[in-house]
Order: structure tokens, then sequence, then C-alpha cells
């Protein structure tokens, strides 16, 4: 053996490093593979159901921004509607107002008529009372006054009689 090399002894280490190397192989990189290979999958397939679930928020943001913009305008067309309610409600407010108004000042206007007619047929009374007093009195001034003429034409005459 030249050199003091054993080929026997190199084969040996070199079948020794064969079966470590297919024992770690088969221990440890195959299975460190395989793990890796599963990992990888795993993270493939959640990326997968991350886009899904992206792709379906995105899709149910628009059918909820479509569902906001119908209800925005159900909501306007509501609003107007009730604004038109509310418009022809207060016309027919006002107008009931306004009948029951005219009907009030009416009745108010033939109640002063009946209160005027009525005082002007007391004052029409006392004014004939009145005037029947005056009447009296005025008949009884002129006879109080023909009496009194009467009275004196006939001191006048004594006085003339006295005299003569």
């Amino acid at each position: 053996m030249p050199l003091n090399i054993d080929w026997q002894q190199i084969l040996l280490h070199l079948l020794n490093f064969l079966i470590l190397g297919v024992g770690l192989y088969l221990l440890l990189y195959k299975p460190v593979k395989k793990f890796m290979k599963k990992r990888e999958d795993a993270y493939a397939e959640r990326e997968e159901k991350t886009e899904a679930a992206l792709s379906d928020a995105e899709r149910s943001r628009e059918e909820y921004a479509e569902k906001l913009s119908r209800a925005d305008d159900e909501i306007s067309t509501m609003k107007k509607q009730a604004t038109v309610e509310t418009a022809a409600l207060q016309a027919e407010k006002l107008r009931q107002a306004q009948t029951e108004a005219d009907s009030i000042v009416a009745d108010a206007r033939k109640k002063a008529a009946e209160e005027h007619d009525k005082i002007i047929s007391g004052v029409s009374t006392d004014i004939r009372d009145l005037v029947s007093d005056m009447a009296q009195k005025v008949v009884m001034t002129s006879s109080v006054d023909e009496a009194y003429e009467q009275f004196l034409s006939d001191v006048e005459e004594e006085e003339k009689n006295g005299k003569e």
C-alpha cells in the first residue's frame, strides 16, 4: 500500500457516506421538502382564499353602493312625494280654514246686523216714548201757558176794572 492508503477503508467510508447521505435524504431532506411544499401550498391556498374574499368583498361593496344609491333615489322620490302631499294637505287645510273664516265672518255680520236691528228697534221705541213724553209736556206746557196767559189777562182786566 503505497502512501498508506487502504482502499477498503476508503470504500467503507464512501459506503458510510452514501448511507449517511441516503439516510439524511430520507430522514431530513425529503420531510423538509415535503413540509416546505405543504407550506407553499398552504400559502398559495390562503392567497387564493384572500383574493376570493377580496373579490367577494369588492362585489359586496359594489352591491351595497348600488343598494345605497337606489335607497337614496327612493328616499328622494319619497321626499318629493311627501312634499307634494304636504303641499296638497296644506292647501286643503288653508281652503278649509278660509271657508271656516268666511263662515265665522258671515255669522258675525249676521249677528251684528241682528243686534243693529234690535238696537234700532229699541231706540225707535225709546224715541217714540220720548216724543210721546215731550208731546205730553208740550201739551201740558201749552195748557200751562194758556192758563198763565189767561191769568195775566184776568189780572189786567181786574186792574182795569179796579182803576175804573
